[in-house]
């Protein structure tokens, strides 16, 4: 498995960018998986259905399953946010996991930056993003700058700059 983020302000395009990229993985034979980082309280349950009220009853783990596709929600109570790291172990193996968000861990990532959004680009203070996806020129970027609209051309990037699982896990560990 190889491991790539996309990174940039709520708003840039990351969502729009990976619904494009993954039909074009797929084309390519590529298997994807995805990590989206919330920054707030999100549900993935329904209030007054039996896994909701397992939940609510002090489960740690409920897991769902049917004939076509099953779901675990780990409730983190008093426990820590999982780190990326966490997260990328519990994964099944594919080809390539793209993180969306986590902008602030270090593994590469490409930014998404919208000039429309108003905020400062994050490439020029972040090492670890290794391109950018705009929508204006970043003649200065010191790195790759694609259009946002070129996803073979992104696709291609995020292919030859993903990093090997095991090394996103010992930098994560800080070995690297």
């Amino acid at each position: 498995m190889r491991v790539i983020g996309l990174a940039g302000w709520s708003g840039a395009g990351k969502t729009t960018l990976l619904t494009r990229l993954i039909p074009e993985f797929a084309g390519r034979g590529v298997t994807v998986s995805t990590i989206k980082h919330a920054h707030h309280a999100f549900d993935l349950d329904t209030p007054g259905k039996d896994s909701w009220a397992h939940r609510q009853a002090g489960a740690s783990e409920v897991l769902i399953s049917s004939a076509r596709r099953w779901a675990l929600l780990h409730e983190l109570r008093d426990e820590p946010e999982a780190t990326l790291a966490d997260l990328l172990r519990r994964l099944s193996p594919v080809d390539l996991v793209i993180v969306e968000g986590f902008k602030r861990d270090p593994h590469a990532k490409l930014e998404v930056y919208r000039a429309a959004n108003g905020k400062p680009p994050l490439h020029p203070e972040d090492p670890s993003i290794v391109a950018v996806a705009s929508d204006i020129a970043f003649p200065q970027a010191g790195r790759p700058v694609l259009g946002l609209d070129d996803v073979p051309a992104i696709a291609d990037l995020l292919l030859a700059r993903a990093q090997p699982l095991a090394e996103v896990l010992a930098r994560a560990r800080g070995e690297a």
